[in-house]
């Protein structure tokens, strides 16, 4: 049964809305700003670009497991709250990072801050499931999705502007002082909105109901291809666009934001896009799009393709991503926090799977590889998706 949202919180509050945007544009740059890093930071280190991208690895299976934690922890103790206080210990992780010694030290802060980010945008999905009708849910998840990837913008433009002017470091003075700022106010908000945002205080089902459902299963399962697929591929633009184009490390940042801009164009017209084609629609036209956008990036010879296929390949990951995740909202309305985690946690150690699996391909064979293996095996899911979705009664639960 689809559990409907309390009338009185249909409409999140602006100011709310605001802050949780503002969290997870935080969460989302933090767990991106190594990309376009990794080269520097191998020469910093005196490591191979493989090595190198155990800081990216680490953050994502930090995010993933801690999410068992945050997701029962929001149901019980409020979503706001939780939310708030990770972004605030997010500030001691990245204050680490600034002043990091050696790899091993710099492995170490990604560790927490991946543990600590992991309460932020699971979270604040749940929140909005809590809150929103589902008929107005993908829509509202979509506001979301633009602040995260504005955060995805500046995590990789943005960190590649910073290291080329003034190093690496400062990039992660930015996010604890963004973390800080961001955190702060999300506490005193959820303070005074205690009473007029409730969060259910305890779960029905915890995570063994939940895995034991199929349609759970079935989600999860493709949640986790998708992250070991999509994320694999992201993590590696920077590096082949300064690989085979000899662009500097702000030029490559700048590049690979266009698959920021292209999930910014999506959240733009996503409620247009969903009248028109349908959930199924959007998951085959996400499959189409990553598909071609992840090919032609790695295989037409011109930098100029690059940005395009980039924004091509970021409206279709978000086509089908939004649409999955808004699914997800259903999969146990009376313990949405605990829903909502395992869902980011198969995404996000999925993507540490992808890491290392394009880590090794970098490493040992071509770059250009990675790209064209995620963009041929995501078209190949997004049919599997839509085809289930049209064999799914038209309604929000998930089937």
């Amino acid at each position: 049964m689809q559990a409907t949202p309390p009338a009185t919180s249909a409409r999140p509050q602006t100011s709310i809305a605001w802050l949780l945007f503002a969290c997870c544009f935080a969460s989302i740059a933090s767990m991106r700003a190594c990309d376009t890093l990794l080269p520097t930071l191998a020469d910093e280190f005196s490591v191979t670009l493989g090595q190198a991208a155990r800081v990216i690895v680490v953050f994502a299976v930090a995010y993933g497991v801690f999410q068992l934690c945050f997701g029962p922890l929001g149901d019980r103790y409020g979503k706001l709250r939780i939310i708030a206080l990770c972004a605030l210990a997010c500030v001691i992780g990245n204050g680490i990072a600034f002043v990091s010694p050696s790899l091993d030290w710099l492995v170490a802060a990604r560790i927490l801050s991946g543990a600590c980010a992991a309460g932020i945008y699971p979270l604040a999905m749940a929140w909005i499931g809590d809150n929103v009708p589902y008929e107005q849910r993908q829509v509202a998840l979509a506001r979301l999705v633009s602040a995260s990837v504005t955060g995805l913008l500046a995590g990789q433009w943005v960190s590649g502007l910073i290291a080329e002017w003034i190093g690496w470091r400062p990039v992660f003075a930015l996010l604890a002082i963004l973390f800080l700022a961001a955190g702060g106010l999300l506490l005193r908000a959820a303070h005074h909105n205690a009473r007029t945002t409730p969060d259910i205080p305890k779960s029905r089902h915890r995570m063994r109901d939940i895995l034991a459902l199929p349609p759970a299963r079935w989600m999860l399962t493709i949640i986790t291809i998708e992250g070991a697929m999509a994320f694999g591929a992201i993590a590696f633009i920077p590096s082949l666009l300064q690989h085979h184009y000899a662009v500097s490390l702000s030029m490559a940042g700048g590049i690979a934001a266009f698959y920021g801009v292209g999930g910014f164009i999506y959240s733009r017209i996503a409620r247009q896009l969903l009248r028109r084609v349908g959930e199924s629609g959007m998951a085959r036209l996400g499959g189409v799009l990553l598909c071609l956008g992840m090919v032609s990036f790695a295989y037409v010879p011109l930098l100029l393709w690059t940005p395009v296929a980039c924004m091509l390949a970021g409206f279709g990951f978000y086509c089908m991503h939004n649409t999955l995740q808004t699914k997800a909202t259903q999969m146990a309305p009376s313990a949405r926090g605990v829903a909502m985690s395992l869902f980011a946690c198969f995404l996000f150690l999925g993507q540490s799977v992808g890491v290392l699996g394009a880590a090794w391909v970098a490493d040992h064979l071509a770059d250009s590889l990675i790209f064209g293996v995620a963009g041929a095996g995501l078209l190949v899911l997004a049919l599997i998706v839509a085809r289930h979705f049209e064999r799914a009664e038209p309604s929000g639960d998930m089937a």
